[in-house]
């Protein structure tokens, strides 16, 4: 009945959860192979991996082996069938309570004892053993050779049910007398043939567990004892499925989306507000281990990199993809000074406002920021004041490696194709085919690449020994034109005298001399391949059609045709996973991806931004930053983000600051490094007016998607009441939902509180986004409609090169793509001293390049650098080390 009962359970789990394959492992020592057991649980519904373990097998082997199937996520239960002598609290403790079917671990034994019988198992021989028992209230029980975790768990269960409970062991001197007064006895090990039956009470009820549940062996007692004794064998085998079952129902119960219950972090701002180093060393953050149980995540769905960051696993998405999304929130700007105008200031100020003030969940998904601006002129980018993610330092340097890892894949990608055109140019047809296709251990075969690759061609062979000549040229022989090479050596560094180098001046290089480039590392195109793409199979297959160059016949050389598309994907196996942390009020933050705003989309990770739109719940918000202007940024958040994604923004914050709206007025210059000019720092009603201009286009960009737009004015501490109120009113007169000014900078999420109330209002309104233009209009066309409804151009010109290459790129199919356009930040127009709203201006299109794999096709406005430089005095110079408390200095 009991087994009945567990199949019928769990056909009923697997109904209502199709992909459910309920497995228990069993971990053995020299005991015989379980195979009628193993039978028996497959036929109720159970997948068994037994792990049968050699004699001799000591209690750390035994271990190890626990902790492996611990941390398989396929694993729901783990029985232990080992010899007396191998059972310790070390052993059954290693085992994780969520997978302890036996219920003899600590965590569930000191449950049981304390009487919380729905959250533990009860071990199944002692269930077992229950079940035999009759009525037993009043009845005196004698446990004989009963010991450790299953004695304890059999007193604590036989005392509950009233029982006088009496326990000792088979050398015990007043054993024959106990025996004589018991009405029931327990015998937890073999009886020893010293200790007759005559000694027993007649009448008394007789158990027998002195075998584990497990054992086939149970023909103990019956034909040697004249006393009715019961075995406890095949009912613990049953009690043991019923564990089962419910360690199941918990399982599927811990899958489900949870409530968050998120802790925050006191904050207590000082004035005047000190370094955002110093506001971050004095905060103490939790433990993200801490941070991802409090916001739903699973133990197998972390990995910890040190105490405050975390990779998260993409297997979250499967487990919630029933879950309902919250609301999507972009954080864009106005056309920004060089100073920039605290876009991710006000992104981490406004989830502290909604998480850690109005207890509504909320994740940040912020960019990595590259070594670039860390160490050359605008520092670091988590935010600033006590609005900002931390550990500061952390965020800035390295994080968990992910710019690392693209420059590794990047550059093992440039490499692979100066040796491809070296090969090809020194050696035969034969040659070549002998060394792609080599014989190994007197075998020759394809790879998997390499048939993708005789696929391309036509070729539908899988034999190497029948090709033909033809068939081998075309198969070895990528003749790329080095002239055509687009595919540039990176890293993360601001480093302008590789701008323009040469390759192959070693003598080993046969006189191959090529003039390249390196670009910094996070303007890789394997950096947008990482921040678009929505899986691992898909990555990989972004990576294969990334075009590097073309051949002599002008079709696209791809990354698959080189065969290194498998090995990218090795090295960017970690960096897909995006990274876990927190703000100063200790709210879920992630940082995922970084690509190069001037000539990539320069958003964070669709992955980053689906995963957190599960964990916040329905109710919740994910609020991520689009780089630069709204004129560039939420454009291509828009027309390329939300396209690879299909997701669809709920409101879109727009960040303006007095400062810049001044310098749109026309104010002064403002250069990064030198003081502001008096203009900016005393209230001046006018050159605000006259500089909200563009305050204003800008909202009718965004209102160009259907997207409901709320105004936050960053306020600083010059900037005067007059002043803030007058922004706020010519932004709602302009269409915006509303307009707050904020204090997220002095105060943490108290100063956007206002600003939070106002997103969530807004998001309840009605949304109607759509795309600017269509993906099947011609490439020019796809331009035109950006430069003239975005930027307000009066038309586009395309250069000669741009027009070829715009030509050449619709001839191999790729015209269907969304536009990324690489254009001046500090402008709507493409000349960057051009403030306000600049008019009837006609943009040059001097270049059109593609990042197939990414997904886009981006046409350069101007001449567009993707190596910075670093200045006279670059950030470095405050940056340091102290020896002793290896703490980092002057980071900002």
């Amino acid at each position: 009945q009991v087994t009945d009962n567990a199949k019928n359970s769990l056909a009923s789990l697997k109904r209502e959860n199709p992909r459910l394959e309920p497995t228990l492992a069993i971990i053995q020592v020299n005991y015989l192979p379980l195979v009628i057991l193993s039978l028996f649980f497959q036929q109720i519904g159970l997948r068994v991996i037994h792990i049968c373990l050699p004699e001799g097998s000591t209690k750390d082997e035994i271990v190890s082996e626990i902790l492996r199937l611990n941390e398989d996520p396929n694993v729901q239960g783990l029985a232990l069938d080992l010899p007396e002598s191998l059972y310790s609290s070390k052993v059954l403790n290693a085992v994780k309570p969520e997978k302890d079917v036996d219920g003899l671990s600590s965590v569930n034994l000191g449950r049981l004892v304390h009487g919380d019988v729905c959250d533990c198992l009860v071990p199944p021989t002692v269930r077992a053993v229950m079940e035999l028992l009759e009525d037993i209230g009043g009845k005196k029980v004698l446990l004989v050779g009963a010991r450790g975790a299953e004695g304890a768990a059999l007193q604590s269960m036989l005392q509950r049910r009233g029982a006088a409970v009496l326990s000792c062991h088979w050398k015990a001197p007043q054993l024959q007398s106990e025996l004589r007064h018991a009405d029931a006895v327990v015998f937890g090990s073999t009886k020893p043939d010293d200790v007759p039956v005559s000694w027993i009470k007649p009448g008394a009820t007789i158990i027998s567990c002195a075998h584990g549940p497990l054992s086939e062996k149970h023909s103990y007692g019956q034909q040697n004892n004249p006393a009715a004794e019961k075995t406890v064998g095949s009912l613990a085998v049953a009690m043991r499925m019923q564990n089962m079952v419910k360690n199941m129902e918990r399982w599927i119960q811990s899958q489900q989306y949870r409530k968050w219950d998120l802790h925050s972090l006191k904050l207590q701002p000082l004035s005047p507000v000190p370094s955002d180093i110093e506001i971050s060393r004095a905060q103490s953050p939790k433990a993200v281990d801490v941070l991802a149980k409090e916001i739903g995540l699973l133990t197998d769905e972390i990995e910890i990199y040190g105490q405050t960051k975390a990779k998260v696993r993409l297997s979250l998405l499967e487990r919630l993809k029933d879950q309902p999304d919250g609301k999507y929130v972009l954080v864009a700007g106005i056309t920004p000074t060089p100073l920039g105008e605290g876009k991710s200031t006000v992104t981490v100020g406004l989830v502290q406002a909604l998480t850690a003030h109005l207890n509504i969940n909320s994740f940040a998904c912020l960019r990595q920021p590259s070594q670039g601006p860390t160490f050359g002129v605008k520092g670091g980018a988590a935010g600033g004041g006590y609005a900002q993610v931390i550990p500061m330092e952390e965020f800035n340097l390295h994080l968990t490696g992910d710019i690392h890892a693209i420059t590794a894949a990047n550059n093992l990608l440039a490499a692979a194709i100066d040796a491809r055109i070296l090969h090809e140019n020194t050696q035969s047809d034969k040659s070549l085919y002998n060394r792609l296709v080599p014989v190994v251990n007197g075998v020759r075969g394809f790879s998997a690449i390499q048939l993708a690759r005789l696929r391309r061609l036509g070729i539908n062979k899988t034999d190497p020994g029948t090709l033909t000549e033809e068939e081998i040229s075309k198969f070895v022989r990528l003749d790329i034109d080095p002239s055509t090479i687009t595919w540039q050596r990176v890293v993360d560094t601001n480093d302008r005298f590789l701008r323009k180098i040469t390759v192959g001046q070693a003598n080993t290089e046969k006189g191959f001399v090529r003039q390249a480039q390196f670009d910094i590392a996070v303007a890789s195109e394997i950096m947008a391949i990482l921040a678009l793409t929505t899986s691992l199979q898909d990555m990989k297959e972004r990576l294969g059609r990334m075009v590097v160059a073309n051949d002599k016949k002008g079709e696209p050389v791809t990354a698959e045709d080189l065969g290194v598309t498998g090995a990218l994907a090795v090295l960017m196996k970690d960096a897909i996973k995006p990274t876990l942390m927190q703000t100063l009020e200790g709210t879920p933050v992630f940082v995922h991806a970084g690509p190069f705003a001037n000539i990539a989309h320069g958003n964070s990770s669709v992955l980053a931004d689906k995963i957190a739109l599960k964990l916040v719940g329905e109710k919740g918000f994910v609020v991520t930053e689009a780089g630069f202007g709204a004129d560039i940024g939420m454009e291509k958040f828009f027309n390329i983000k939300c396209r690879a994604s299909g997701l669809v923004p709920s409101v879109v914050v727009l960040v303006a600051t007095v400062r810049a709206l001044k310098m749109h007025g026309g104010g002064p210059n403002v250069t990064a490094g030198a003081p502001l000019k008096k203009e900016y720092t005393e209230e001046n009603l006018q050159l605000v007016a006259d500089g909200c201009c563009n305050l204003q286009k800008q909202i009718q960009i965004t209102q160009l998607f259907g997207v409901p737009v709320v105004v936050a004015l960053n306020v600083f501490k010059t900037d005067s009441p007059a002043e803030v109120d007058l922004v706020c009113k010519i932004a709602k007169e302009s269409g915006a939902f509303d307009a707050v000014p904020c204090n997220h900078w002095s105060a943490g999420g108290k100063g956007a509180v206002k600003l939070a109330q106002a997103v969530e209002k807004a998001a309840n309104q009605k949304n109607s986004f759509k795309y600017l233009y269509s993906l099947e209009l011609p490439i020019v066309e796809k331009i035109r409609i950006i430069a003239q409804k975005v930027y307000g151009a009066q038309d586009i010109e395309l250069s000669p090169v741009a027009q070829s290459q715009v030509d050449r790129y619709t001839r191999q199919g790729f015209g269907n793509l969304p536009i990324c356009m690489a254009k001046t930040h500090l402008s709507l127009s493409h000349q960057p001293e051009r403030k306000g709203v600049p008019t009837g201006f006609i943009l040059p299109i001097s270049d059109v390049r593609a990042s197939i794999g990414a997904g886009f096709i981006y046409p350069l406005v101007g001449t567009m650098s993707t190596m910075p430089g670093l200045p006279t005095r670059p950030c470095f110079y405050d940056i340091d080390l102290d020896p002793i408390t290896e703490q980092v200095k002057g980071l900002f």
